[in-house]
């Protein structure tokens, strides 16, 4: 990724800019992937971004998006199918892009548990197929439901397509569990491929883009017969739900299923260390164009699965596995123009409009310019990008595909520059609204000065309102929020305006049901879905608000700590940045920085938004945040702080541990705090701890009050 800066020489106003962009195109990536079947990338070139996406956000945690990349696993489900909800959810992996990448993530992992260089951690390393993941679920040695990922919780039943690929056994061999989900992919291979789109052509029916699609339009077919035709692959790789354990270690647990009559992949090796794991790498990717089968990198694991259980998880990425990525791939076209789009921000965001070119097997018209530093050929130091070569229109350029639905210009050649080709100059205004677009000292991005006032803030916030992660009214998508945007009888120009609609058209002399897109039925279904909405849970509203660098995990965060809206918005409203228990409270809260807390603080101390919200307020009914209960869990609901050095654990091990049994941990003392673990070093916490009374306990005594002895 040589035309961006290094992570680590991110401002934090160009990394705000970065994360907008990374979410809006890879959100777009997930759908067209998973929901609709239809990619507009590699896997490997979306994973790369994400990649990028989570470095940034390891940065600058306090600029984590509500719509952040990195919470999502999979798309929504698609309609015609019923809904699975899976037992053990169904992760993504998080990746590595080169060998220093590899070397980090075993590092990491020892740092984890505690283990000095030399400590044995041996590893699996596999192809990782370029498929759809399947989750089988067998009772007492028969198979009873398949079902696809979906976003990670909820997947589509295909038991009856399942059913139909001669790799997926029926019944397994003797001494399998009583109830045992199997995970793989199912995947097509090159010969099929082709064959199977030589009968599409021939029956004038519709060709598939490469292998992946094709195994994924397959197996989601409403008609089982149309799977059983085509010629569909499966191969195990993990588990879900287990009544009983399959082994010790992630070898033996492949070759259980193996001897259970699954398809285990036989490129899979046990390595003792990353330069084990590197050259194996270099192996399959030796091997890669020889195997008949796409693969996009090789997946490495922690052999051992207790250590497995010790590592857990994030949000939505085991921290005990990795995908190491091949590279992506580059093509030359002509750049035909230069859009500049507006975020609900106000961030002028520039495309690059291109003259259609096939990269990596799709076709790309569309690239990010990112800002206007990068159309000029330097970075955010001002430093050279590209040797200053800047881009103009009529360029040709050198496009690649690393994880953007909206691929990214790498190079331009300018023996090829036509003569009258001219500097591009970036608007001093807003092309919605033509108000003032302004770039504030130490930020990368140019923001328009219209607020609500310019309509592509105002719709695109009204968007994200509506989002998937945040209010998901069925029915009420971005096309619909542009639509009753600029209508000037149903004028949704607030959230509040939403929970008005059905009222409102009650008045109006043309109703929905008889506008064009539009019938009594759907209208009804769109105010039923309205309704539903008036009941949003505290967590989702808060996501909803779309306030700046508030993300959906730090949404769940600011939930979970206080518990219920009269609680959130006393304590925005009576915070000021940098003073008083309020804000202390706030940035103690463990994932929550002082740049969120100035945004939220700052939201709520306008009264303009003020305002919109109180609006918005009054149409609802806002549920509590369910506190996290674990079933004789001494500690559930208790605010935990660790100080010092721990001797049995690290730090990040006994927070997740903490977090697992229902317990808040905070990174300051205060008198909310109920407990605190002092370890060796603990300093002024334990000081500050014993003069408000709070309960202070060793590790020892940590582990003993949660049975971890």
């Amino acid at each position: 990724m040589a035309e961006r800066p290094p992570v680590d020489r991110l401002t934090e106003a160009e990394a705000w800019a970065e994360l907008a962009d990374l979410a809006r195109i890879l959100a777009r990536a997930n759908i067209a992937y998973h929901t609709g079947d239809a990619p507009e990338m590699s896997d490997a070139e979306y994973d790369r971004l994400k990649a990028r996406n989570a470095r940034i956000e390891a940065r600058f945690p306090g600029l984590k998006r509500a719509d952040s990349p990195s919470e999502q696993v999979g798309g929504p489900v698609a309609e015609g199918f019923a809904k699975v909800r899976h037992r053990v959810r169904m992760l993504s992996l998080a990746n590595a892009f080169d060998e220093s990448d590899v070397t980090e993530f075993a590092a990491r992992i020892r740092r984890y548990l505690g283990l000095d260089a030399d400590a044995p951690l041996a590893f699996t390393a596999e192809p990782k197929i370029d498929g759809l993941s399947l989750s089988l679920r067998y009772e007492n040695g028969t198979l009873v439901r398949a079902a696809t990922r979906g976003d990670g919780q909820t997947g589509e039943d295909v038991t009856a397509n399942a059913r139909t690929i001669g790799d997926i056994p029926q019944r397994l061999k003797g001494g399998a569990p009583d109830v045992l989900e199997v995970r793989g992919e199912v995947y097509m291979s090159h010969q099929d491929f082709a064959a199977l789109n030589a009968v599409q052509t021939e029956a004038g029916a519709r060709t598939f883009a490469n292998p992946r699609n094709a195994a994924a339009g397959s197996l989601r077919q409403l008609d089982a017969e149309i799977t059983r035709s085509r010629p569909l692959k499966f191969l195990a790789y993990a588990w879900g739900e287990l009544s009983a354990p399959l082994a010790e270690t992630q070898s033996g647990a492949l070759n259980r299923l193996a001897a259970l009559g699954f398809r285990t992949n036989p490129l899979a090796r046990l390595c003792a260390n990353t330069t084990e794991m590197l050259a194996h790498y270099r192996h399959i990717e030796d091997k890669r164009a020889t195997l008949g089968y796409d693969l996009d990198g090789v997946v490495y694991k922690v052999d051992d699965l207790g250590l497995q259980d010790r590592l857990g998880v994030r949000s939505t990425t085991p921290r005990w596995a990795i995908a190491h990525k091949f590279p992506a791939e580059l093509a030359w076209t002509r750049l035909d123009a230069i859009d500049i789009q507006v975020g609900r921000t106000g961030a002028l965001s520039p495309v690059a409009r291109l003259r259609p070119v096939t990269v990596g097997g799709v076709v790309v018209s569309n690239a990010t310019l990112h800002n206007e530093d990068y159309i000029a050929g330097r970075d955010s130091t001002g430093a050279e990008i590209r040797a200053g070569r800047d881009i103009r229109i009529g360029d040709r350029v050198q496009v690649y595909r690393a994880g953007d639905v909206i691929p990214k210009v790498k190079d331009v050649d300018l023996s090829a520059r036509p003569g009258d080709a001219t500097p591009f100059g970036f608007p001093r205004t807003c092309p919605e609204c033509g108000s003032e677009a302004v770039r504030e000292e130490g930020d990368a991005v140019r923001r328009c000065t219209g607020g609500l006032g310019c309509p592509a803030q105002a719709v695109e916030k009204l968007k994200h309102f509506v989002s998937r992660a945040a209010f998901d009214i069925e029915g009420l998508g971005a096309k619909q929020i542009e639509a009753f945007h600029a209508d000037e009888h149903l004028r949704v120009r607030e959230p509040a305006d939403i929970f008005t609609l059905e009222a409102r058209d009650a008045t109006n002399p043309v109703k929905l049901k008889d506008r064009d897109g539009w019938g009594e039925k759907s209208a009804q279904n769109l105010f039923r879905a309205i309704e539903d909405r008036r009941r949003i849970p505290l967590a989702r509203l808060i996501f909803a608000l779309g306030i700046r660098h508030v993300g959906e995990s730090a949404s769940r965060l600011l939930a979970a700590h206080y518990g219920s809206w009269r609680a959130f918005s006393d304590a925005m409203t009576g915070a000021r940045i940098g003073q008083g228990e309020p804000w202390q409270q706030m940035i103690a809260i463990d994932g929550v920085g002082e740049v969120m807390a100035a945004s939220l603080v700052t939201a709520f101390g306008q009264d303009a938004e003020r305002a919109l919200i109180d609006r918005l307020i009054g149409f609802l009914e806002v549920e509590d945040a369910e506190p996290v209960t674990v079933a004789d869990s001494p500690v559930a609901g208790k605010t935990v702080v660790f100080t010092g050095t721990l001797q049995g654990m690290t730090r990040a091990e006994a927070k997740a541990r903490a977090e697992a049994l229902g317990a808040k941990v905070s990174g300051s003392v205060s008198a909310r705090t109920d407990l605190l673990v002092a370890g060796p070093g603990a300093g002024s916490k334990a000081t500050k701890a014993e003069a408000l009374g709070v309960t202070v306990v060793d590790e020892n005594g940590w582990l003993a009050l949660i049975g971890a002895e």
